[in-house]
């Protein structure tokens, strides 16, 4: 086994499904993909696709030849491994130098052509914990969002987002077994609570509540849409952010989520008046600006067919 990196593109031509299915064309990837079968993969985005760099972590279940398009395989992915990062990594560190030793140049810095147009390219142990150290380490903010700060432009990260800081870094971070942290369960938790809270900057999806407690502290909680229990993976388009009893109701199925982001009451759940407090006026979800931060239409629909008592 070994690590890799799937260039992956919201515009490409390949029938990609993101967090389920990765495809690739056989002849020229098969021999590497291969070796990532039960090993991590960063996933990159490239400037032509929406630069996001390198953006989230998965692992790879198996492979499988495509039964739909000759010539080309599919990378079945282990739904629940996928963790977003959170903050995008560019393709080279602030010197130049690339992350990817394989795609610098003779003078150390970025090259064009040869390996950095692969689209599966194996990294190593190394190379995969440095990018990963810097995507989930969170920002330090030096203060809080005001109580009434605006809607957008926020900072990337708010004071008192994070229950408790997560070891992502180490005095040694290059030897720290990055395995252990993209499996523990209490920090991706924790790296997604702050991911989804920024992403909706503190304020309730349903209510459009941005309510704080004396010390100016969120009261909202990152909801996953599609739960753990459930593959559900732990990526902001999988989350929202909810009050305490909303993201009860949500859980419960008493609320959910329709195509039009309009918000569905369970039939009897709630009283007219109730809800009228509750939610928004329109009835409408309140989603970040950033399309690659909004609820997938595929978690919300898994939510709806499953636990949505309506």
């Amino acid at each position: 086994m070994s690590k890799a990196v799937f260039i992956q593109s919201r515009h490409a031509r390949y029938a990609d499904r993101p967090g389920e299915l990765y495809q690739f064309p056989s002849a020229r990837y098969l021999t590497v993909a291969a070796r990532a079968v039960g090993d991590w993969v960063i996933f990159y985005e490239g400037r032509r696709g929406g630069s996001r760099g390198y953006y989230a972590v998965q692992k790879v279940d198996r492979l499988v030849p495509d039964p739909t398009e000759p010539g080309c395989h599919l990378a079945i992915m282990d739904q629940a491994s996928l963790l977003g990062f959170e903050s995008s990594v560019a393709y080279a560190d602030p010197d130049g130098a690339p992350y990817e030793r394989a795609l610098a140049g003779p003078d150390g810095l970025t090259q064009g052509g040869g390996n950095n147009t692969a689209a599966i390219r194996t990294i190593t142990d190394a190379e995969f914990a440095r990018i990963v150290n810097i995507g989930l380490t969170p920002e330090e903010p030096p203060e809080a969002l005001p109580r009434d700060g605006p809607r957008s432009g926020v900072q990337e990260s708010l004071l008192g987002l994070a229950e408790t800081s997560p070891a992502f870094l180490h005095a040694e971070p290059l030897l720290t077994d990055r395995t252990r942290v993209l499996t523990d369960r209490a920090l991706r938790d924790q790296s997604f609570a702050r991911q989804v809270k920024i992403a909706y900057q503190a304020r309730c999806a349903m209510s459009g509540l941005a309510l704080r407690n004396g010390g100016g502290r969120p009261e909202v909680e990152a909801a996953h849409i599609r739960p753990v229990a459930s593959q559900g993976p732990d990526v902001v388009q999988n989350g929202m952010a909810l009050s305490g009893t909303l993201h009860w109701m949500f859980d419960r199925g008493l609320l959910a989520v329709d195509q039009d982001n309009s918000i569905l009451i369970a039939k009897g759940s709630i009283a007219d008046e109730v809800g009228a407090r509750l939610l928004t006026g329109d009835r409408r979800l309140m989603v970040p600006e950033q399309a690659e931060f909004q609820p997938h239409p595929a978690y919300l629909a898994w939510h709806r067919d499953n636990l949505f008592k309506g």
